[in-house]
């Protein structure tokens, strides 16, 4: 039996990186990497998988991200997936395992192998659900829109409104850095 992983938020600079492992009961039509399949799509596909699969989903809040760092929270999700799926084969989307023995990894796994494809859709959407559910309480930023990501009108709203304490601290933005004098 084999069990999918992949990660969302991986990159983000604010909210909780989230990783989910997945084993399929059955095949699922039209899974594939939840970047290459619109939030439409991946929303239809979200229920089916966890309706047709066992499942494990971890978040590491922001304040994990920025105490610990990413690598160790990686290494983290991925440890306590591989102790809940004990009895499966394992295999990552990437090429890092993070220091988890016993941890298959493949470049592109997520849009080659189902398993991987389906742990990227939940792995993106309970993260999406989650930006969407606090968005109102940090109505300054537009979570619902970018979803924690660096695009321009974050960095925007971070320059107007400074960081919030959903955001990454650790995470630099080269942008607002300060500038150094020689």
């Amino acid at each position: 039996m084999l069990c999918g992983i992949d990660e969302a938020g991986r990159g983000c600079i604010a909210g909780p990186l989230v990783v989910a492992g997945v084993v399929l009961e059955k095949n699922i039509d039209g899974v594939g990497d939840s970047k290459a399949l619109s939030e439409k799509k991946r929303e239809y596909l979200f229920d089916i998988i966890k309706d047709n699969s066992r499942y494990k989903i971890v978040f590491c809040d922001n304040k994990m991200v920025d105490e610990k760092g990413l690598s160790y929270c990686l290494g983290y999700c991925i440890k306590t997936i591989k102790e809940h799926f004990s009895e499966c084969n394992i295999l990552m989307d990437g090429n890092n395992s993070f220091g988890v023995d016993g941890i298959e990894t493949m470049v592109k796994a997520d849009a080659k192998v189902a398993e991987v494809s389906a742990a990227s859709i939940l792995a993106k959407v309970s993260r999406d659900h989650y930006m969407y559910s606090i968005s109102d309480e940090f109505s300054n930023y537009s979570f619902k829109k970018h979803k924690g990501y660096g695009t321009a009108l974050h960095v925007k709203e971070i320059s107007e409104f400074g960081y919030s304490k959903i955001h990454r601290k650790s995470f630099k933005i080269k942008s607002l850095r300060e500038p150094t004098l020689f």
